[in-house]
This record gives structure tokens, sequence and C-alpha cells, in this order.
């Protein structure tokens, strides 16, 4: 077993070293590294470890960064009351006479006329100025032209 020291040459560690009169690796102030394997790929190994936490936390933010997208916004917002598919074809939809996204009238509709809706709330429907950016807005708002599209 060949130990690697990452801390010779720094003055400020006190000097500590395993004597071969020892069994095995000697702890002592001084951290010693097994490289049993090679130092080159120890390193290697300490980059995927890196690697691997850099992928964990980017996983983690996903949900946050996905929440932007406009089938993620409608999901969460819109698809109680006007349905996966846009149709309103839900109970929630049918109680509120929820408008459907595939009538000619509302494909006719400009997008900034949507997002004042979205905005403002129209009927029954909520408003969401406050609860979703304009960005989100937008983003929705492309989504039901998807939606109108399928």
């Amino acid at each position: 077993m060949r130990l690697f020291d990452l801390t010779a040459g720094h003055s400020h560690y006190p000097s500590v070293t395993a004597s071969p009169a020892t069994s095995g690796v000697s702890w002592g102030i001084k951290r010693r590294y097994d490289t049993s394997i090679g130092t080159k790929e120890y390193f290697v190994k300490k980059r995927w470890n890196v690697a691997l936490f850099c992928g964990l936390v980017a996983v983690m933010a996903m949900p946050a960064l996905a929440q932007n997208s406009g089938s993620d916004i409608f999901k969460v917002k819109c698809q109680m009351c006007h349905g996966p598919d846009g149709t309103a074809n839900t109970p929630a939809g049918h109680a509120i006479k929820a408008a459907s996204f595939k009538t000619p009238s509302i494909i006719q509709t400009p997008d900034a006329d949507l997002i004042a809706i979205v905005k403002n709330g129209k009927g029954k429907m909520p408003a969401f100025a406050g609860k979703l950016t304009d960005d989100q807005i937008k983003a929705a708002v492309a989504y039901i032209r998807v939606l109108q599209k399928s």
C-alpha cells in the first residue's frame, strides 16, 4: 500500500509520518490518503464524486426550473377546470362553465387578450396576477396554443 500526502510542503501542518515499524496506516495529525489504486485513478475517482454531487444538486433544482414550462404551469393552475386537453370537460369546468380553448372564438382571441384574462380573471376564473409571473403566464398561454392545435 502506497501513501500519498496531500499536505506535503505546507509548514502550517505538523509533521507526523507513518513509520515502517507500525502496522497499517497511521492517521496522526496529518491526513494520509490511500492511493494503492494509483494517484491518477484516485483523483479521477474524486472528480467523479464531485461530478455526481453537482449532478444531484442539478436534479434537485430541476423541479423549480421545470415549473416555469407552460405545460407544468397549465397542469398545476389550469387543468383542474379546463381539463388536460383544454376542452373544459371536467366536473369543476362544468360547475363554473369554463371555456373550452378549442372553440373558434378562443382560438381567434389574441395572445394579449388571453394574457389579460389570466392576469385579471374573468367570470368565475380567478386572477393569477401576483400568483404567476408575466413569463409564466406567457408560457401558459403558449401551451394553450399548443393544445388548440392538437
